[in-house]
């Protein structure tokens, strides 16, 4: 993973989603995105509380650690908490707010001393894989908007940092439902936005999964049911995995049902 590039993306991909909202009406704001209960304002208040989290993981260290340590045991009421300060926000202060808080983190990333290991949710990583899971939650919440008004995306191949965190994470599907991670190693070989081919994990492994980047990236953020995309495997834990795929930690949730979003 380039270092230095990470982070353009990170930017890149936030001001992708930016896009979808700059324009919108205010009462555009309140249409309903397929996550239950979540508005577009919902959407756009969760990655500004996300980013907060991580910029003061980049920049101050200590304040991040106090911030967890005040939070209570259900993962559910966290995520209300954070962001019910964004959300009770008019939509163009909210944006507004969102914007801030990226900028801010962008600039504390790219920062931080190569090496340095940041405190995070469940584990210290190094900045590089914090702006991946950035990577990860903007595209996530970002189909959501996108769902939600009818908007098609556009990838680039600036994916890959997606497809390579999704490595990275391998076992968090397993890890959220209680279930023991197999003694086994993934690859995936998929194709770029650009119609690059990426081979991504050891060569030897016996469990691979073929098809498109961005359906891969849709699987492991639980945007598009497994059914509902045109990835294939070799291997029977491969197969499994499709069931269970996601690229965080905490509830998996229903994600989408088979049919959702056919093609």
């Amino acid at each position: 993973m380039a270092e230095q590039d990470i982070f353009a993306a990170l930017k890149a991909e936030g001001e992708s989603v930016d896009h979808l909202v700059a324009g919108l009406a205010e009462d555009a704001w309140e249409t309903p995105t397929p996550a239950e209960g979540w508005t577009v304002a919902h959407q756009i208040a969760h990655l500004a509380a996300t980013f907060r989290m991580a910029g003061l993981a980049a920049a101050a260290p200590d304040e991040f650690r106090r911030m967890m340590s005040q939070m209570s045991d259900s993962f559910e009421s966290n995520v209300q908490a954070a962001m019910a300060p964004y959300v009770a926000q008019p939509p163009h202060r909210l944006l507004a707010a969102w914007r801030d808080e990226r900028a801010t983190t962008e600039k504390a990333l790219a920062a931080v001393a190569d090496g340095t290991l940041l405190p995070w949710l469940v584990r210290p990583i190094p900045a590089p894989v914090l702006a991946a899971a950035g990577m990860m939650e903007l595209f996530g919440h970002g189909q959501d908007i996108a769902d939600a008004l009818g908007t098609q995306r556009e990838h680039s191949d600036r994916l890959r940092y997606l497809v390579e965190f999704a490595l990275r994470t391998w076992d968090f599907g397993y890890l959220a439902r209680g279930l023991e991670a197999p003694d086994t190693r993934f690859q995936f070989r998929v194709t770029a936005p650009s119609g690059a081919l990426w081979q991504i994990g050891p060569v030897e492994a016996e469990q691979t999964i073929t098809g498109s980047a961005t359906d891969l990236c849709l699987l492991v953020t639980r945007r598009r049911h497994r059914d509902d995309l045109a990835l294939k495997t070799a291997g029977d834990e491969a197969d499994r995995w499709l069931d269970l795929a996601q690229a965080y930690r905490g509830p998996a949730g229903p994600g989408r049902r088979p049919g959702q979003f056919a093609r």
